[in-house]
C-alpha cells in the first residue's frame, strides 16, 4: 500500500503540527462561544493522535476499502495503551497514594532541609527511579499528584514549572531502566536481545540513577526560595483513615496488574474487580481518575495506529547509523514519534551489534522527556498537571525548553 503510507506520513506529519498547536485552539474555544466545544476537544493533547488515527482509517477505507482498513486496526497491539489506562486508575487510587504520601513524608522529616523541599525532591528522583519496580506510568500518576499542589501552582514562575514538568519527564523516562520489565522501550527488546534485569542495572540503571539525582537536585535548588512551607495535607477527604487491609489490597491489586502487563485478558479482569472492589469500599476511596486515564489510553492507540505505518522511513534511518550517530539520531526521533515504538523498529533489524542495540536504546530513554509523544507516561503527566499552567495547557516549546537540560546530564550519563 504505497500511497496510503505516504498518505499516513502526512497525516502523522499532520498530527505532530496539531500537538505543537494545542494552544491555538483553547483560544478559538474562547473567540468562538458556538463551537467552543469542538475547539476545547481539538485542543485537548491527548485527543489528538486518536483523532488523526480515526482520519487514518476513515480515508483507508474510502481508498483501499473497508475491509482492509478495519484488518489494519485490528492488526496493532493496543496492549500498552490499555495497560497504561489501567495501572493509571489503580495507581491514583486513595490507598496507593497514602502508602506513597507517607513513605515521601517519613523520609522528608528526617532529612537535613525543610520538609517541603525534601519532599519536591524525593517526588523527582526518588518516586521515578521506583518507576523500575512497578512501572514508569505508575510512578508518573503518583509524582504528577503529590507535586501538583506544591509545585504546579500559582506562586512559581511559568518558566520553573516548565523546569520541573522537564525533569520529571526526564527522570520518569530514564528512571525506569533499573530493570526490563518497566519501561517500554526497553520492553520492546529486552526478549528479541536477551536483556535481563541484571544487564539493566549494569549498563544503564546506575548511569540512571546518577542522571535522576543530578536533575532532581537542580530543579529542586531553583524552586526551593518559591516553596512555602505548608505541606499539601494527606489525601483525605474525611476524617476516614483507609484500613491498612484496604491498602494491602490495593497493593496487591496495583502488582498483579504489573505483573501480567503483557497480558490484557488477565489485567483487564483484575481492573473490573479493582472497580468493584472500591464501590464496596467507596467510603475510603476518592473520585478514579477514568477520564484522565482514558484520554491518556486514547492518546496512545491513536500513537500506535499512526505509529504502525510509519515503519517504511523511520527504519531505513535506524539501520543506517553508526552507533554514536544513532544514539543522537534515536534521541532526536524520539521527540516525534514513541520511544517505544523507535526500539521496536530496532528489535526488526537483522545483526545490529551490541553498541548499537545500546546506543538505540540509551537514546532513546534520554530523550523521552522532549515531548508529550516521546514516552508512553507524559500523556499521564500532561493531563494531572496542565490545570497548573496558564490557559491549563502544557506549551510544546515550554516543555522541549524545561525538558532540554536535564535530557543533556541523561545523555551524558548514558554516552560514559
Amino acid at each position: 500500500m504505497p500511497d496510503i503510507e505516504i498518505v499516513s506520513a502526512v497525516i502523522f506529519a499532520t498530527a505532530l503540527i496539531h500537538t505543537f498547536s494545542t494552544k491555538i485552539f483553547k483560544r478559538l474555544a474562547n473567540r468562538n462561544p458556538k463551537h467552543a466545544g469542538l475547539f476545547h476537544l481539538l485542543g485537548e493533547v491527548e485527543v489528538v493522535f486518536g483523532f488523526w488515527a480515526i482520519v487514518l482509517i476513515c480515508l483507508m477505507a474510502v481508498t483501499v476499502g473497508g475491509k482492509v482498513a478495519v484488518d489494519y486496526a485490528d492488526s496493532r497491539k493496543y496492549t500498552s495503551a490499555l495497560f497504561v489506562f489501567v495501572v493509571m486508575v489503580v495507581a491514583a487510587s486513595r490507598p496507593i497514594v497514602v502508602v506513597i504520601q507517607a513513605l515521601v513524608a517519613t523520609i522528608a522529616r528526617v532529612a537535613p532541609f525543610r520538609a517541603v523541599v525534601a519532599h519536591v525532591w524525593l517526588c523527582l528522583a526518588l518516586v521515578p527511579l521506583i518507576g523500575s519496580v512497578i512501572t514508569e506510568p505508575a510512578v508518573m500518576t503518583l509524582a504528577a499528584l503529590m507535586l501538583s499542589p506544591v509545585v504546579f501552582r500559582s506562586g512559581i514562575p511559568e518558566w520553573l514549572k516548565y523546569g520541573a514538568i522537564g525533569v520529571l519527564f526526564v527522570n520518569v523516562s530514564i528512571g525506569g531502566t533499573l530493570t526490563a520489565y518497566a519501561a517500554p522501550p526497553v520492553l520492546m527488546v529486552t526478549s528479541a536481545w536477551s536483556w535481563d534485569s541484571a544487564f539493566m542495572l549494569t549498563n544503564f540503571g546506575w548511569k540512571a540513577a546518577v542522571a535522576v539525582v543530578i536533575n532532581a537536585t537542580v530543579v529542586t535548588v531553583l524552586l526551593s526560595r518559591h516553596l512555602t512551607d505548608a505541606l499539601p495535607e494527606p489525601t483525605e477527604t474525611d476524617d476516614l483513615q483507609v484500613p491498612r487491609v484496604v491498602i494491602l489490597i490495593h497493593l496487591i491489586f496495583l502488582g498483579a496488574v504489573v505483573a501480567f502487563a503483557h497480558h490484557p485478558v488477565v489485567f483487564i479482569g483484575l481492573f473490573l474487580m479493582f472497580l468493584g472492589f472500591t464501590q464496596a469500599y467507596a467510603r475510603y476511596q476518592t473520585p478514579l481518575i477514568l477520564k484522565e486515564a482514558l484520554l491518556v489510553g486514547f492518546f496512545l492507540a491513536g500513537l500506535v495506529v499512526l505509529g504502525g505505518m510509519q515503519q517504511w522511513w523511520l527504519q531505513p534511518i535506524v539501520s543506517s547509523l553508526e552507533p554514536t550517530a544513532l544514539f543522537f539520531g534515536a534521541l532526536g526521533l524520539t521527540a516525534i514519534t514513541d520511544n517505544a515504538a523507535l526500539t521496536y523498529l530496532g528489535s526488526l533489524i537483522e545483526g545490529m551489534s551490541d553498541a548499537a542495540k545500546y546506543m538505540l536504546v540509551a537514546g532513546a530513554v534520554a530523550g523521552g522527556g522532549l515531548t508529550v509523544i516521546a514516552n508512553a507516561p507524559n500523556p499521564a503527566g500532561v493531563a494531572l498537571l496542565k490545570k497548573g499552567f496558564n490557559d491549563e495547557s502544557i506549551g510544546p516549546v515550554g516543555l522541549l525548553l524545561g525538558a532540554a537540560l536535564p535530557t543533556v546530564v541523561a545523555a551524558a550519563m548514558f554516552l560514559v
